[in-house]
C-alpha cells in the first residue's frame, strides 16, 4: 500500500513528516500544497491561495498550464532523455526557438539556474584567456553586493550573504564585489584582467531591488569600452516576469551573455540556458562542458509566452495589481511608490 494512503491528510501530519525525515535547509510557510491551477494553489484542507511567488518565477505561465502539460505528456510517451551522447529531434527546435526569440547566435542548455551561472562563469573565463589575452589563472569577474546567482561553492564565493558562505569555504578566487546600481564603482573595479561583469537587472533575493535608471545602460557602455563581457542573470527576472521579455530591455541594451532558467520549462522540468554570440559560446569544444540531462527533449515552454501574449499580460496585470495595492493601508503594505520605478512593475 502506498505510504500516502497510510497518512491522514492534514497539514500538521505532513509538516511533522517533513521535519523528521527531510533536511532542514528551508523554512517554508506552514501551508501544504496539494494541487494548483493557474494562479491558484490549494492546501490539503482545500483552502485556496493566490500564489504571488510563482515558484520564484518558475511558473510564470501559471501552474499546470494545459498546453505545456499536454506537450510534456506527449513527449514523455515518446522519449524523455537521450543525454547529449545522442541527438534528439527536440533540442535543435529549442535552440532555434531561443534564437528567434532573443536574437542570440548560440544556446548552451543546462538544468538548474546555478548550473547556467556556472556555465557563464566558465565561458567568460575562457573568453578572457583565449580572446582578451588575460594571463592564465588571472581572470576576474565582477559581481554586485546583494547578488543571488545560486548556491554552488563557486557562486557563494562571491555572495555577500554571510549565511550562504558560513562553513562552506575555502572559496573560489577571482571575483570582485561592487555596490549594485553604482556605475562608477564598476568602472573603478575593472582591471586588465577583468573578463566579465555579472549582474541581475533586478535583484530578487536582496528584496526586489531595482537599480537606478540608466545603470544598466552605463554598465553596458563601461564594459564595451574596457573589453569586458556584460552577463545578465535573468533567471528570475526574465521570460516576461517584468512585463518585458527580459529586464535589460528597459534600458535598450543587449548583454554579451544572457542567463535564463526557471520559466523556460513552465515549472514542469528543470531547464536553464546560456545564450551568447558565436564568438563567445563558440569557444566551447566537445568535452569542455556538459551535463547528463542538458538538452533533454522534455523541456520547452516558450511558445506559450508568445502565443498567449503572456509578456504583455504581465505588464497589464502588474500595473493593475500595483494600483490596487496602493489603495490598501494595512501595516504590512508599504503605500510608498519607492519600490516601483518607471517600468510600472515591482
Amino acid at each position: 500500500m502506498p505510504t500516502e494512503t497510510l497518512i491522514r491528510k492534514s497539514t500538521q501530519n505532513f509538516i511533522e513528516l517533513e521535519n523528521r525525515f527531510g533536511a532542514h535547509n528551508y523554512h517554508p510557510l506552514d501551508v501544504v500544497i496539494e494541487r494548483a491551477e493557474g494562479v491558484w494553489v490549494y492546501d490539503v484542507e482545500g483552502k485556496r491561495y493566490l500564489d504571488c511567488l510563482a515558484a520564484y518565477s518558475a511558473v510564470n505561465q501559471g501552474h499546470c498550464h494545459p498546453a505545456i502539460l499536454h506537450t510534456l505528456i506527449e513527449q514523455a510517451h515518446r522519449v524523455t532523455l537521450t543525454s547529449r551522447a545522442f541527438r534528439n529531434d527536440q533540442f535543435p527546435l529549442l535552440c532555434k526557438e531561443l534564437h528567434d526569440l532573443t536574437g542570440f547566435d548560440m544556446v548552451l542548455p543546462m538544468n538548474s539556474g546555478a548550473e547556467a551561472v556556472e556555465t557563464a562563469i566558465k565561458v567568460a573565463r575562457k573568453w578572457g584567456y583565449r580572446v582578451k589575452g588575460i594571463p592564465d589563472g588571472k581572470a576576474e569577474i565582477i559581481a554586485c553586493a546583494g547578488n543571488f546567482h545560486g548556491r554552488t561553492t563557486t557562486i557563494v564565493s562571491f555572495s555577500t550573504n554571510e549565511q550562504y558562505r558560513e562553513d562552506f569555504g575555502p572559496f573560489t578566487p577571482g571575483f570582485k564585489i561592487v555596490p549594485f546600481g553604482q556605475a562608477q564603482a564598476l568602472r573603478d573595479a575593472i582591471t586588465p584582467n577583468t573578463c566579465a561583469f555579472l549582474v541581475e537587472p533586478i535583484q530578487g533575493e536582496a528584496g526586489i531591488v531595482i537599480p537606478p535608471a540608466g545603470f544598466l545602460r552605463d554598465a553596458a557602455r563601461i564594459c564595451r569600452e574596457n573589453r569586458v563581457l556584460l552577463m545578465t542573470d535573468e533567471i528570475q527576472s526574465g521570460l516576461g516576469r517584468t512585463g518585458r521579455l527580459f529586464g535589460y530591455m528597459y534600458e535598450g541594451i543587449e548583454p554579451d551573455v544572457l542567463i535564463i532558467g526557471k520559466a523556460l520549462a513552465g515549472g514542469m522540468y528543470p531547464v536553464s540556458a546560456v545564450l551568447a554570440s558565436e564568438k563567445v559560446l563558440g569557444l566551447f569544444h566537445p568535452g569542455d562542458h556538459g551535463s547528463t540531462f542538458d538538452g533533454n527533449p522534455l523541456g520547452c515552454a516558450l511558445r506559450v509566452l508568445t502565443e498567449e501574449r503572456l509578456i504583455e499580460r504581465s505588464a497589464e496585470l502588474g500595473s493593475y495589481f500595483l494600483e490596487k495595492l496602493r489603495t490598501l493601508r494595512a501595516p504590512i503594505i508599504n503605500p510608498r511608490k519607492r519600490a516601483v520605478d518607471r517600468r510600472g512593475t515591482a
